[in-house]
């Protein structure tokens, strides 16, 4: 430490000067510099790093000359970064004084990119920041905002300065996304500014800025809702097209193109079905760019050389002195056009119907464009949208579409080369199916479809072996095991996909798929086994939770194969796999049949003890503990001759209401309304004393948004609580028990249900 005295970096920090040296020497030109710099701040206590960075920002004098400009924004640069690594504590311990001092900084106009630096670090920060908290200084920010806005809006018109704006209008747009109908009553005096930039920035160099403030024009609008929005959205609309119309004769590379792209797509979600009048104008240039073909090119190795690296071009070298290369500059275009046509068909649906016939002999090629990752993506995260689409002309031409669309769709499963292209297919493959529904794969289908997934099931095996294999040869090392828990992280996410196939097959065919499946049952069998490791024994358990839910009664069946593995599994120390074990036993009680009621009895002590664990409510564990919750509930309501109701059912009772998986937490609720619309004894309590705790379990399932309107159960439960507001001493008994939260959560179920 003492030779990084020494070349200039302080070898401690006791005092703000050396700080400020320190951040200096952070962003010095020297490596060796940077990285001693970096030695030094990681050991600064938290909260004096902070105090620091913070009085930097502020610029505030101490007895010597204030921060040099590179310090204070270097300063604003370390506080966004410490948003982003230790979020969201970060912002609900230093909310006040951060943003606080991040506004007064972009208030300075002394320095254009310390402005620039603030408004970024802003940003960062309200990203993580609660809406609760951010609201508190919300009125104060946006005024600040805004007449920071407009003095910028005027350097742009004099100077045409333009750096501080172009982050400024990124820090409104996050702001806006953050708060979103609070930023309503802010919505007037930003409104115009914003416009006035677009109409403003014609210049080249002002392409960047038009974009963002686009961008930023279509985040506000999404915020404040179409109500609001209608009275500029004719205005905003002539603006884009304005900007599409010149993009279409610009460059490729033009940085206005992709926050166009993402605005145009803002604009359809704002404006639903009024979106329909602009997708002709829209569509043709997407077409056209989504169809573009790559330029390629076989050269000399001498040619290649002699080009420039700002031609947009990439090589292979494939020997014998020739490459093959390809210009990429259009290639990000064509990926961006590809998924905002995925994008109009998921929303516009019937409004998208005539365009999908050229959409699809389109997309389906798409499925072999080795050249681009994202424009094989968007492809296959196309057809299940395109299905939909093609279902709204009737059952032939959706059964056309999909004649076109399957076969290279199984095909791309067996090929694609790439991970996260290929999960993107299997996902999308899953999805057709359940669109397309009983019987959509032929006999060739269903083989070629077997033979792939059977492959993809042992090559899984075959890479766990070689992974253990590496771990003991010499050169085994910490950055070995690294990239080895990499590839197993690859390898689980396409078993997961895996079972999202085999769910929609379970889901759609039911039992007549199960012939086909004995393929792969050992395989899946495999999978469970007490020896492998926890990812494929929770996602084995999925694939037979299925089989159990989508195939009973001819489930059991298999039995004997997940019998012991499920009852087992629920002592597992991994959460993950406890639920999937939960689950296949709720829904054994709820589909299974009279078969599975001795796997029910047996099951119920092992739930419970799970339940009554000291940590089941712990974040890591509180999912699979609601399974375990809702598993009981289930056997109860569907197996009540296999435990003995009335002794379990207090308990039960107490454990309600679940937070954290919205699925199962409704399905209490619906059973809980069976046990209060039968007055059974147990669940009311002697002289409905357990009342208060059910209004409450009601209230607080509408404050966790798990009761849904649409659901036939808020009704039910709507109903419950009219019941018991006929008895004005209960219903007060009751209140009195419930804060204001609570209450107002009653009145607005009333009020919807």
């Amino acid at each position: 430490m003492a030779a990084a005295g020494s070349a200039g970096v302080p070898a401690t920090v006791s005092g703000k000067q050396e700080f400020y040296q320190l951040l200096k020497n952070l962003i010095n030109p020297s490596c060796m510099m940077r990285r001693q710099a970096e030695e030094i701040y990681e050991n600064i206590p938290g909260l004096c790093k902070t105090t620091f960075l913070l009085d930097a920002v502020r610029n505030r004098r101490a007895g010597y000359e204030d921060p040099h400009p590179r310090v204070r924004g270097a300063a604003c640069t370390t506080l966004g970064q410490m948003a982003t690594d230790f979020a969201p504590n970060f912002q609900k311990k230093f909310h006040e004084t951060v943003i606080a001092a991040l506004l007064r900084t972009m208030e300075n106009q002394g320095n254009q990119r310390v402005q620039s630096h603030a408004a970024s670090a802003l940003v960062i920060f309200i990203e993580d920041c609660p809406k609760s908290l951010l609201v508190l200084y919300l009125d104060s920010m946006v005024r600040n905002l805004h007449s920071i806005l407009v003095i910028k809006l005027q350097e742009l018109i004099r100077n045409g300065t333009k750096l501080a704006l172009e982050q400024l209008v990124t820090t409104i747009a996050s702001v806006a996304d953050t708060i979103e109908e609070k930023f309503v009553p802010y919505y007037d005096i930003f409104m115009p500014s914003l416009k006035h930039i677009v109409e403003l920035a014609v210049q080249k160099e002002l392409k960047l800025l038009k974009g963002k403030t686009i961008e930023c024009i279509s985040h506000v609008g999404l915020a404040v809702g179409k109500e609001k929005f209608m009275q500029d959205a004719s205005n905003v609309m002539q603006l884009l097209l304005k900007t599409q119309s010149d993009l279409n004769n610009m460059e490729d590379d033009d940085p206005q193109t992709s926050y166009m792209v993402s605005a145009w797509a803002r604009m359809c979600k704002i404006l639903g079905n009024d979106f329909q009048q602009y997708l002709p104008l829209v569509i043709e240039p997407l077409i056209k760019t989504a169809s573009a073909k790559p330029d390629v090119a076989l050269l000399d190795t001498q040619d290649v050389e002699n080009m420039s690296d700002d031609d947009g071009w990439q090589f292979v070298n494939l020997g014998d002195q020739q490459s093959f290369g390809i210009k990429t500059s259009g290639l990000e275009a064509k990926a961006t056009a590809c998924q905002m046509l995925v994008y109009y068909a998921k929303e516009l649906r019937e409004g998208f119907v005539e365009y999908t016939e050229q959409v699809v002999k389109l997309m389906v090629p798409l499925l072999k464009f080795y050249f681009h990752d994202n424009v094989r993506v968007a492809a296959a995260e196309s057809m299940p949208f395109l299905l939909e689409c093609a279902r709204i002309r009737g059952p032939e031409y959706l059964a056309q579409m999909w004649q076109f669309i399957c076969d290279p769709l199984i095909k791309a499963i067996g090929t694609e080369p790439d991970t996260d292209v290929l999960s993107e297919i299997m996902n999308s493959f899953a999805k057709s199916i359940e669109v397309m529904g009983d019987g959509c794969l032929n006999d060739e289908h269903l083989e070629e479809l077997g033979e792939i997934l059977k492959a993809k099931l042992e090559g899984h095996f075959k890479n766990q072996e070689l992974r253990q294999v590496k771990r003991q040869e010499e050169n085994y090392d910490q950055q070995v095991e690294m990239s080895l828990q990499d590839e197993d992280e690859c390898d689980v996410y396409i078993l997961t996909k895996v079972s999202d196939i085999l769910h929609s097959l379970f889901s759609t065919y039911k039992e007549k798929i199960l012939p086909w499946f004995e393929q792969l049952l050992p395989l899946i069998v495999n999978l469970i086994c007490s020896s492998r490791p926890w990812p494929d024994r929770q996602w084995g358990l999925c694939i037979f939770d299925d089989i159990i839910e989508h195939c009973s009664p001819t489930s059991f069946k298999y039995v004997e194969y997940f019998r012991w593995p499920m009852l087992l599994n629920m002592r597992d120390n991994n959460p993950e796999v406890r639920q999937a074990a939960a689950y296949g036993l709720g829904v054994m009680a709820q589909f299974g049949g009279d078969d599975y009621r001795s796997l029910c009895s047996e099951a119920v002590p092992l739930l419970v003890k799970v339940i009554k664990c000291a940590n089941s409510k712990t974040k890591k564990n509180v999912i699979a503990t609601e399974n375990c919750i809702s598993a009981v509930g289930k056997i109860l309501r569907f197996k009540p001759n296999c435990v003995n109701v009335d002794e379990v059912l207090p308990h039960w009772l107490s454990w309600l209401p679940l937070h954290e998986d919205k699925e199962e937490a409704i399905q209490t609720l619906s059973f809980l309304c069976d046990l209060i619309e039968s007055n059974h004894p147990v669940v009311l309590g002697p002289n409905n004393s357990n009342l208060p705790k059910i209004i409450s379990i009601i209230a607080e399932g509408k404050i966790n948004e798990t009761i849904n309107y649409e659901d036939p159960c808020a009704k039910r439960l709507a109903n419950v609580v009219r019941q018991v507001q006929t008895s004005e001493e209960l219903w007060l008994e009751c209140l009195s028990q419930l804060d204001d939260e609570h209450q107002e959560a009653l009145q607005e179920l009333l009020n919807f249900a």
